[in-house]
């Protein structure tokens, strides 16, 4: 109803060819990757052979030097279709960035490419046990002794653990320092002393592998150390969080969108006491609202992704962004499930794979109570 006008043509071309590849490539096989916990690495070599992973990246890096618009329309397409195991947005647009912005250059032409070409799969390892949201509260750490650091600790609820070749690891490297003293590490997964626990078995997102990773003594060498010193990675976690709250909005609308359209869809063929569903006021004037409410929500997040294409998207708008956006992707789901009636609650309808897949969104990314904690120091 309200154009898009950041997406040009080109862009919606470039969005046509995502989603067929991830027609003929994903959708069929989704079903499986949930039963297996986590999706092919060949899906991961195909997108990157077409310039779907780091697309942001310069050409000396492997990348097409496109702008971040190009990853919104991958994430959306993602979302649009369902396919929450697939970890291509955390890869190519959280860590990515932070080698980009924040490495070396031999860090850059080490992993970069790697990256952008699928052959190296990678995460970032934030949370620990008692942490949750509180990365001050980081018990990793990572003690200088030498040319390397030995890291120790653990993290949980780890998106890409299973898979992935390389993790930025959060980590005390001055214990004593709290914020301070938090750097950020590049960590190899095959290094001795790494090791990848159990594949969470989630109420959602079922084809995302999302691990558990244990250090014992791992030895990173000291040029691994992201950034010039030690003692940046909070400052480095701050600048890029805004991104990754625009990303999780921008797959929250997505995937409102998409659940809206199936059940509109569904409501016009189901019948009850011998009319369509749709010809009760009830389900119109809850399709209505609900309508208003995405359409409202996508023209404040598209807002905000020109904000942070401009470089001017700060962090209390990017907390109410992924406070509103997920809380609203919630709500449509839980009311999307009911106009389903029964068949909304089983697991091979669409609609009950997005709603067990929602719920998570207001926990990841800062907890949504956070992102309120967050606007209102704002004040």
């Amino acid at each position: 109803m309200i154009p898009r006008t950041l997406f040009d043509a080109d862009l919606e071309g470039f969005r046509g060819s995502v989603r067929k590849f991830l027609e003929q490539e994903a959708a069929p096989y989704h079903d499986q990757w949930e039963k297996d916990g986590q999706v092919s690495r060949e899906l991961w070599k195909k997108a990157g052979e077409l310039g779907f992973l780091c697309p942001m990246l310069p050409e000396e890096y492997g990348g097409v030097g496109a702008d971040f618009r190009y990853s919104a329309v991958i994430m959306e397409e993602i979302s649009r279709a369902g396919l929450s195991g697939i970890g291509w947005g955390l890869h190519s647009d959280i860590v990515a960035p932070y080698i980009l912005n924040y490495g070396s250059e031999e860090q850059k032409q080490k992993y970069l490419p790697k990256m952008a070409s699928g052959e190296m799969i990678t995460a970032i390892a934030m949370t620990e046990p008692g942490a949750g949201s509180d990365l001050q509260g980081v018990k990793t750490t990572a003690i200088r002794q030498g040319d390397h650091y030995i890291l120790n600790g653990s993290k949980t609820f780890i998106t890409n653990g299973q898979l992935a070749d390389l993790v930025i690891v959060v980590a005390k490297t001055d214990p004593k320092e709290g914020a301070k003293g938090t750097s950020l590490l590049l960590v190899e997964t095959a290094w001795e002393g790494f090791e990848k626990g159990q594949n969470l078995n989630k109420v959602g997102m079922k084809a995302q592998d999302t691990s558990e990773l244990f250090f014992q003594d791992v030895k990173v060498p000291a040029d691994n150390l992201l950034g010039s010193m030690e003692g940046q990675g909070f400052f480095q976690l701050m600048q890029e969080l805004p991104a990754e709250r625009l990303q999780v909005a921008l797959t929250a609308v997505a995937a409102a969108e998409a659940a809206w359209q199936w059940t509109l869809d569904y409501v016009k063929e189901r019948k009850a006491f011998g009319k369509p569903v749709i010809a009760f006021q009830n389900t119109r004037f809850k399709l209505a609202e609900l309508k208003a409410e995405i359409t409202a929500a996508r023209v404040f997040t598209d807002r905000c992704l020109e904000l942070h294409l401009d470089k001017k998207l700060d962090i209390p708008t990017a907390a109410m962004l992924k406070q509103h956006t997920t809380d609203l992707q919630c709500k449509v789901m839980d009311e999307c499930v009911q106009l389903h009636g029964g068949y909304g609650y089983m697991w091979e309808y669409p609609i009950a794979r997005a709603w067990a897949d929602s719920r998570v969104q207001r926990i990841y990314a800062g907890t949504n109570e956070i992102m309120k904690e967050i606007v209102a120091r704002s004040f």
